[in-house]
């Protein structure tokens, strides 16, 4: 392939003076291990592979934008945090996070559960064979339909999110002849230290029941006094993307509080508590996220100690990670397009992907990684802009990055952690075709969600 010169953006002295970027990496073909799954090295000619197979390969016969699930990673990461809890504990997979009859079967096999939080989740995870009793359903507005399939096929636990959903699984639960096993999820009003839209624990937003002003509590008497419900719990969820403890330390003390509360009132002790997910994968190399088994032990001595303050038995926790078991085990692969540098700010690289495929940085403001894969390179880095190819000029993939001066139209680039969020939230913006997702394991990769058509986009236009 040829590597034509042509004029590129600042340089490395150049932004450096300017104060608003960090350096890059010493060597912009080292991987920072943080941000890649774990089966992700450079072979000998400098390109990347993952599970021991060139992404030049994996490209040339899946093409690209394609997002490229390093199986054996996802599956190590369920068995840490499965280890992490033990047998007295339960882990939840977020199937909001990514989810595929693949994905269901592999919980299934490395012993997690899994949440969902719409029909759609419910039956992809019915069908690929997890069963019933090990899934949990949230949502803040679910159907009568979606309560009426999760209870006809004996769901282990519905999370209630309101008053309203408080008596609408009771009455469909005792129309089906059960007793459904249920939790109140309570927002703690616990400020999550994560964006606006991801933080959920507030009282200002739309999840479940606030502590203040006793709403909780009279949530409890309701659950108690209907015989279509068995109230096994209380959840609590403060946000995504979270790195400080001391949140779900606060959380936790008021949790347990509201079930010390319900033993003087009530006189029962409810047996589970359930701390949700939201714990922060590396996207970048400064992000310091904690492993499974700091996070078990964080969470069980803060529980412990918060019960044996109130004089609670310890209820059995659950946890509910997502994007900590399959953020880190993905990567989305692109091609490079035009290359557009802008004298003194930096250099616009498009790609073949953009928005569409991920919207987390329109979104959230994301912060992601890219880089060169498909060779080496030691030119000197410049400052980069990775965009898409929507219509948008927002439609930005990483904001600031360093990648090589030499970087020409044809180069492979990669941006890693992108397993959580990416596919799930991907559109069809611009009639873009959403991208495959591959699995990679011991030198075999296989489709486990195929790549849009122009067929699908027109079957769906019945005009």
């Amino acid at each position: 392939m040829s590597r034509s010169a042509h004029p590129a953006g600042p340089r490395h002295a150049d932004v450096l003076t300017e104060g608003h970027y960090s350096a890059p990496a010493a060597d912009l073909n080292v991987l920072d291990e943080k941000v890649w799954s774990r089966t992700v090295t450079r072979d000998a000619d400098g390109g990347l592979t993952v599970g021991g197979i060139a992404v030049a390969r994996l490209a040339e016969e899946f093409g690209t934008p394609a997002y490229f699930l390093d199986e054996s990673d996802f599956r190590a990461r369920c068995r840490a945090w499965s280890e992490a809890f033990g047998p007295d504990a339960d882990v939840f997979y977020a199937g909001k996070a990514f989810l595929s009859r693949a994905v269901v079967r592999w919980l299934k096999e490395e012993g997690l559960n899994l949440d969902v939080c719409s029909g759609g989740e419910l039956t992809t995870a019915l069908d690929a064979g997890m069963p019933a009793e090990r899934i949990a359903f949230h949502g803040n507005n679910k159907t009568v339909a979606e309560i009426e399939r999760a209870v006809e096929a004996g769901i282990g636990r519905i999370v209630l999110d309101s008053f309203q959903e408080i008596v609408r699984v009771a009455h469909i639960a005792q129309r089906h002849g059960v007793r459904q096993r249920v939790q109140i999820r309570v927002t703690v009003g616990v400020e999550a230290h994560t964006h606006e839209f991801i933080a959920t624990a507030h009282e200002d937003q739309k999840f479940g029941i606030a502590l203040a002003d006793g709403q909780a509590a009279e949530a409890v008497r309701r659950a108690l006094s209907l015989d279509g419900l068995d109230l096994i719990g209380v959840h609590s969820h403060i946000g995504s993307q979270i790195f400080d403890m001391a949140g779900f330390e606060v959380s936790a003390r008021r949790v347990v509080q509201l079930l010390a509360e319900i033993r003087d009132e009530h006189g029962v002790e409810l047996p589970e508590i359930d701390l949700g997910g939201g714990l922060g994968i590396a996207y970048t190399s400064e992000d310091d996220p904690r492993e499974p088994h700091e996070i078990a032990k964080a969470l069980s001595d803060i529980v412990t100690r918060e019960c044996e303050a109130a004089k609670l038995r310890t209820p059995r926790i659950s946890v509910e990670p997502g994007r900590a078991i399959v953020g880190p085990t993905a990567f989305t692969l692109y091609e490079v397009g035009t290359i557009k540098p802008l004298e003194g700010l930096r250099t616009y690289v498009s790609v073949d992907g953009g928005m569409s495929d991920n919207i987390r940085t329109a979104l959230y403001d994301a912060e992601y990684s890219v880089a060169l894969v498909s060779r080496t390179s030691d030119a000197e880095p410049m400052l980069v802009r990775v965009v898409g190819k929507h219509c948008e000029s927002g439609d930005i993939v990483v904001k600031d990055a360093f990648l090589p001066a030499d970087l020409a139209p044809g180069d492979l680039i990669a941006v890693p952690a992108t397993g959580a969020y990416c596919r799930s939230m991907a559109s069809n913006y611009n009639h873009a075709l959403r991208p495959p997702v591959v699995a990679v394991r011991d030198g075999e990769a296989r489709v486990i969600v195929r790549r849009e058509t122009e067929e699908d986009l027109l079957r769906l236009d019945v005009g």
